[in-house]
């Protein structure tokens, strides 16, 4: 009985948590200023590819590291 109560609570709170748990809007591009040629996208036009490529090599070096290792 214990066990089925603990699986009808978290269904519960699962199904609920959309409705409960609600994110902001997102910023005016630009902070809310008037468009110009300054106007920039949401998020301040932050760079992802620095990050992504690096871990992308990192993973690719792993992954080789580890095929040389099981060949051994």
């Amino acid at each position: 009985m214990k066990k089925a109560a603990k699986i009808l609570i978290t269904a519960a709170f699962l199904s609920a948590a959309p409705l409960l748990l609600l994110a902001q809007t997102p910023p005016h591009p630009n902070g809310g200023n008037a468009p110009g040629p300054g106007n920039t996208p949401v998020g301040g036009g932050a760079p992802l590819d620095g990050g992504l490529t690096v871990m992308l090599i990192l993973g690719a070096a792993y992954g080789t590291r580890k095929v040389f290792q099981l060949k051994k």
